[in-house]
Formats: C-alpha cells, sequence, structure tokens
C-alpha cells in the first residue's frame, strides 16, 4: 500500500467534508427568519447579516483551501523527514522537528485570520482588536501550541518505547488526565490573553451568588473580564470543579443584558451543573481518548507510513500529526454528529432549570440579545443543526421555553 498516496487523499476527504459545511451554512444564508425571532433583527440589518455570514464563509473556504495545499505539499515532498534532518539525531530533537514545522506552517494561514479580525469583523463593528494585541495572541498561541504538542508527544514516545502494544490504555488515561488538567488551569492560561477584576457590589453579584448558593455551590469568585478590548461579543461562563465555582463575565455581556437576564444565562449553566452534564461529556471525551490511542497503537506499528513519507523510522512527531489531523479528523464528524445530539438535549433541559428559577422570560430576552449581539444565525438549516451545533436553534428553544412556561400556568 501507498501510505502517502492514502495519507493525501485522506487530507483530501477532510477538506472535502468541511466544505459540504461550509456549502450548508451559505444554503442557510437564504433561511427566512421563523416568526418567534422576526424581532431579532429587521429586514435591513439580516441582509446584513447575510452579507456578514457569506463573506466568513469565503474567507473559510480560502483559508482551508491554502491549509490543504500546504498540508499536501509537506506530504509530497516529505518535508517533514527533510526537516527533521536539519536536527540533531535522537527522538527528542526528531520529534521536536517535526512538531516545530507542523506549528510553523500555521502562519500561512494568519493572514486569514487577520483579514477576519481586522477587516470583516472590523467592517461589521465587532473587533475592538488591536494590531499589537493581535500579534500577542499569535506568538503566544504559537508557543502554547508548540509546548502541549511536545508535552503529548513526548508522552507517547515514552509509553510506546517502554509498554509496547500495553500503551494504549496507559496512554488515553493520560489524554483524559491532560483534558481534565486543561480545564482547570484554563483560568490561569486566560489571564495571559485577559484582565480580570471582581464583580462590584450590587444587585447583580447578590443575584448571582445566591442563584448559587441556593443550591449548595460556593462561589469562589465573580470576575469581569476585559473581552472588549477584542470584540464586541458577549459571553460568559463557569470555572471550577465540583460545588466550587468561580463566575466570569465578559464586560460586554454587562452591558448589553440585565441583571435578571445574566442570572437566566447562569440559571441555565446550573442547571448543567445539577444534571452533571459536563461530567457526562467527559465520558465521551474518554471514549474518543480510547479511540486516539488505539489510532496511535495502530499508527506506531506500521513502520511502512514513516518510510513511505521519507523517515528511515517511526518519527512520533510525525505519528501525532497523522493521528490528529488525518485519521481522527476523519472520524471526528461521526462523534460531533452523537456527540452534538446529547448535547442539544441537554441544552433544553437546563433551559427548563432558567424557567424553574423564575427566568424564564429573561431567558428568552437574554438569548434574543445575545443573539442579536453575536450576529448568531436564527434560521440554520436541520442538517446543519444536525452535523454543527451543539446547541438548539433559538427558535427551537424559545418554542420549547414557551411551552414550559404555558404548562406552568
Amino acid at each position: 500500500m501507498n501510505f502517502k498516496l492514502l495519507i493525501i487523499i485522506l487530507l483530501i476527504i477532510i477538506y472535502a467534508y468541511g466544505l459540504l459545511v461550509k456549502y450548508l451554512r451559505l444554503q442557510s444564508c437564504r433561511n427566512a427568519i421563523p416568526a418567534n425571532v422576526a424581532d431579532i433583527y429587521d429586514a435591513e440589518t439580516y441582509e446584513r447579516w447575510r452579507a456578514y455570514r457569506k463573506e466568513k464563509i469565503r474567507l473559510s473556504v480560502a483559508d482551508s483551501t491554502v491549509a490543504l495545499i500546504v498540508d499536501v505539499m509537506l506530504v509530497t515532498f516529505d518535508l517533514y523527514a527533510a526537516f527533521a534532518g536539519l536536527f540533531p539525531k535522537g527522538i527528542e530533537p526528531q520529534l521536536f522537528a517535526v512538531l516545530l514545522l507542523s506549528t510553523l506552517t500555521s502562519i500561512a494561514t494568519i493572514p486569514f485570520s487577520y483579514y477576519d479580525t481586522m477587516r470583516i469583523e472590523e467592517k461589521y463593528g465587532f473587533n475592538r482588536t488591536k494590531g499589537k494585541t493581535f500579534w500577542a495572541d499569535q506568538i503566544k498561541e504559537f508557543i502554547i501550541s508548540l509546548g502541549v504538542l511536545f508535552l503529548i508527544t513526548w508522552i507517547l514516545s515514552l509509553l510506546h518505547r517502554a509498554l509496547g502494544d500495553w500503551m494504549i490504555v496507559t496512554f488515553a488515561g493520560f489524554l483524559t488526565a491532560f483534558i481534565l488538567l486543561f480545564l482547570f488551569l484554563y483560568p490561569i492560561f486566560s489571564r495571559l490573553f485577559n484582565k480580570f477584576a471582581p464583580l462590584e457590589e450590587g444587585e447583580l453579584r447578590d443575584k448571582l451568588s445566591g442563584l448559587l448558593t441556593s443550591h449548595g455551590y460556593t462561589v469562589r469568585a465573580i470576575e469581569v473580564m476585559d473581552a472588549s478590548k477584542r470584540t464586541a461579543k458577549a459571553n460568559a461562563y463557569f470555572t471550577g470543579f465540583g460545588k466550587m465555582k468561580t463566575i466570569v463575565l465578559f464586560d460586554t455581556l454587562i452591558e448589553k443584558l440585565s441583571p435578571d437576564e445574566i442570572c437566566a444565562v447562569f440559571a441555565h449553566e446550573l442547571g448543567h451543573g445539577l444534571h452533571k452534564d459536563t461530567l457526562k461529556g467527559q465520558l465521551m471525551n474518554s471514549l474518543q481518548m480510547i479511540i486516539l490511542s488505539v489510532l496511535a497503537w495502530l499508527t506506531l506499528r506500521t513502520t511502512a507510513i514513516f518510510t513511505d513519507c521519507g523517515f528511515d523510522k517511526v518519527n512520533y512527531g510525525f505519528a501525532v500529526i497523522l493521528i490528529m489531523a488525518v485519521e481522527f479528523a476523519l472520524i471526528a464528524p461521526l462523534f460531533g454528529i452523537l456527540a452534538n445530539y446529547f448535547s442539544r438535549r441537554h441544552e433544553y433541559r437546563a433551559d427548563d432549570q432558567a424557567v424553574k428559577e423564575g427566568y424564564g422570560p429573561a431567558l428568552i430576552s437574554g438569548l434574543k440579545k445575545l443573539t442579536q449581539a453575536d450576529f448568531g444565525d436564527v434560521a440554520p438549516s436541520p442538517a446543519l443543526i444536525m452535523l454543527e451545533f451543539s446547541h438548539p436553534s433559538l427558535s427551537q428553544r424559545i418554542d420549547a421555553i414557551e411551552k414550559t412556561l404555558a404548562e406552568k400556568k
């Protein structure tokens, strides 16, 4: 079997699937707005949204096309092996060389990211990122990406050399633990990019604290993140494990939503916590990590993959690139469809929790404001929802919330 040719074919298949999703996004731009969300955009604004969406999709197609060309050239001309030859012999230098080249190739798509942020987002009034901030973010992301990739690959090489075929379960356990550790450390990493300040005393702070403590949660802190230095879009999230939570609010969220609407958003998040939805998501992640480990085992025991691509033996860095960017990327959409199906069910249930807390109407108005602020898609096609959406459409969520409210009367 010619593994080099097989890798190129798989890269093209993955690219083609991405084009299919982008085509469905483009088709959704033609959909009429459902009646229960018709007040989000007027006719002129919806046409502007369509223009925004089309520009983003076209840029995404160009971005993924350039990425495909770069990837195919790297494999076709054995450039990974050639670049590794410039480094000292030894497992660690060789795997680092391949990972460094892979990370460096992301530079080819930075112009698309720059145009997206500094041109399209700027044109439609969302961008607040300065050039200095953009480039600082790129450097930080490069260093973090390379460091994380090197750590994962180095651990894989250690486990494979020590355990051979028995590395599957151990590596799966390591990946799962690594993801949990990353989630735990996410608040620390986020401070490399943003500044945080305590939410001032007042109605909003009291309501958020009361909402969580009434269900036995301890609020470690309620912080405001300076998201406005990059975007006008709004968001919020919980961090922390178990009953100890930190609430993070984008400053843009506080600007756009009332205290009750913000509490409605967190009552929804509380619903996820009460039903252990995050834990269930981690179980799905663990299954994916097992499959990744099986792919790693199959890849590392097939030496011809590496010799066909110019190496004289197994290169762990190249193996991780193939596992993550080719092999797993090929089957990831199947997991995505399944995970999104369960996630959408969990979202309905979390919305019900907000209704139970007395925030049903506030959740509807808050979701509408967030969609409007984020220029969200209010009329996605069913096929697009199935393939890509972890949340039901806004229209579907409002239908369900209003049904629950009617049943309570």
